[in-house]
């Protein structure tokens, strides 16, 4: 009898386990999903405000973002596939940069999950990025994004309401600037 009892003991506390993970994770959005809504802190940096249009202190939304779309790369700075591809990104970044159709709709962020600014100047520094990079040391953004592995990328289309669909959603593995920008034009229609 007893040995009944701790039977249906344990499986009353692995139903209650598994119920309550289940409340407090977050999935990972996918394409044609709405992007959480989260804050990141205004860029020291003049030229980072410049770039992604903004003023002003304190903290901002991605849809603040002046560009139609937002391409968002969740890495860490310990991540050894984030630092192999980040000559990748940097090329990406250059190429959207170059393109007259493509400069002042599309911007390039980078968001370190787990790392403190400290970290994240040091990746940008140690890896010469040329866009803004934010840091989410306590991983909130990280858990409200699915706890996605890295480096991870997100597309996002700003929409005329300040909502932001996302329109690409996958691990990372961009081995070659030009097919990850040819992937991102295709499926936001820009040329």
């Amino acid at each position: 009898m007893q040995a009944k009892a701790i039977r249906w003991f344990s499986l009353g506390l692995i139903v209650i386990v598994t119920v309550a993970s289940s409340v407090d994770g977050y999935e990972t959005p996918g394409e044609g999903a709405y992007l959480p809504d989260f804050e990141l802190e205004v860029p020291q940096s003049q030229t980072a405000r410049q770039y992604l249009g903004l003023s002003g202190e304190g903290r901002f939304r991605i849809s603040q973002i002046m560009a139609d779309f937002v391409i968002m790369e969740i890495f860490s700075m310990y991540c050894p596939h984030c630092q192999r591809e980040a000559p990748t990104m940097n090329a990406f970044y250059h190429r959207i940069e170059s393109s007259p159709k493509l400069r002042d709709r599309v911007k390039l962020i980078g968001i370190g999950v787990g790392n403190s600014p400290l970290e994240v100047d040091f990746f940008r520094e140690q890896y010469n990025v040329p866009f803004p990079l934010f840091a989410d040391g306590d991983f909130a953004i990280h858990k409200l994004i699915g706890e996605v592995r890295t480096p991870y990328f997100f597309g996002v289309a700003i929409t005329p309401d300040g909502s932001q669909r996302i329109f690409f959603s996958g691990l990372g593995g961009a081995k070659d600037a030009q097919a990850l920008l040819d992937e991102m034009i295709q499926k936001t229609g820009l040329e």
